[in-house]
């Protein structure tokens, strides 16, 4: 695509062709050499693991140009942690100091042409991809594995934008189950949240709101991203051994202790929603979404949190925050960010 073709102001959050991925293959106990591609597509086996057993795992990060005209690129090497965390969890060869880096500056740079410009508030979305690629008919790993990284510009995640909107409670299904793979970003835990997220959306819903699998007590996530409440001048977010840990949640909780706000990492018993000032949904795709309502429908209850319906001032204050930082219009005192 032709980038005076892009109406950089009304991106979807969807995919747009760009003109290069990078590649790199894992073959003989090892990592080759990086590849640039500018090919969408990839040649796999179909006994391939990741097609049968669900080996795989990937990411998610964005690069953003300032008003100065730098790229800037939010946490890689966060990323790079959590999928080696993946790696270890599905035996999966993590990649080598520095490689996973090295891709990501790279095919940042190869596509810049496609980085939104800064007035446009859209940014340049990196999906890194590990894919074991080896045939295999038993349930073992593989031993040969493909990573890819494309990217493609976006816009907001949430049509809505930055604005309060209503979530309900889903008891049919679980999204990961304890001890699961919920702390690790794999397909799968997107595949089994697809049924509650279509429930929520045919009921006129932004998302679904899962509670965790064993009791159906306590506050698990919102879709695919991570649960925040604010009360008393603090910062409440669950902890579970089924959550996915969001860069963009840890991230929140560190601007939030320098703002003068207490951090609590707890369960979090779905009644406490009545006392809460503030609450959003956070994630890479839409930084902060924030939450007007919850509706427990099975159980006849409405968690009102926005009263007015509107973003509350300490969502909105973390959202600008970091939004800043992210952009170049606020000091990165954090190391956060690499400029290109």
């Amino acid at each position: 695509m032709d980038k005076k073709t892009l109406d950089w102001d009304n991106l979807s959050f969807s995919y747009i062709k760009t003109d290069y991925n990078v590649r790199c293959y894992y073959r003989n106990g090892k990592w080759g050499e990086m590849e640039v591609s500018s090919s969408e597509l990839i040649p796999i086996h179909m006994a391939a693991t990741s097609l049968h057993y669900g080996q795989e795992a990937f990411e998610g990060l964005k690069a953003y140009r300032g008003k100065d005209g730098k790229v800037r690129i939010f946490r890689i090497e966060a990323n790079n942690a959590r999928l080696k965390s993946t790696c270890e969890a599905t035996l999966m060869p993590a990649l080598p100091d520095g490689l996973f880096h090295d891709m990501v500056v790279k095919v940042v740079q190869l596509n810049e042409r496609f980085i939104p410009p800064y007035e446009s508030g859209a940014s340049l979305y990196i999906r890194p991809l590990l894919i074991g690629t080896g045939a295999q008919v038993g349930v073992h790993p593989a031993e040969e594995y493909l990573f890819v990284i494309f990217v493609t510009p976006v816009g907001a995640y949430f049509k809505e934008g930055f604005s309060a909107t209503p979530y309900v409670v889903i008891r049919q299904y679980d999204r990961a189950a304890p001890l699961g793979m919920g702390t690790y970003k794999v397909g799968g835990n997107y595949a089994a949240s697809l049924r509650a997220n279509k429930m929520a959306h045919d009921m006129g819903y932004s998302c679904e709101f899962y509670l965790d699998a064993k009791e159906k007590k306590y506050i698990d996530e919102c879709g695919a991203a991570n649960f925040f409440g604010i009360k008393n001048n603090t910062y409440v977010t669950p902890l579970s051994t089924s959550i996915l840990p969001s860069i963009t949640n840890d991230s929140l909780q560190r601007v939030a202790a320098d703002m003068g706000m207490k951090i609590e990492r707890r369960q979090i018993p779905i009644e406490e929603l009545t006392t809460f000032e503030e609450a959003g949904a956070c994630g890479t795709a839409a930084v902060i979404a924030p939450i007007e309502r919850i509706d427990d429908v099975e159980k006849g209850v409405s968690y009102v949190i926005a009263k007015d319906g509107k973003p509350g001032p300490v969502c909105k204050k973390l959202y600008e925050t970091l939004r800043g930082i992210q952009y170049g219009d606020l000091e990165d005192k954090y190391g956060w960010v690499t400029v290109l």
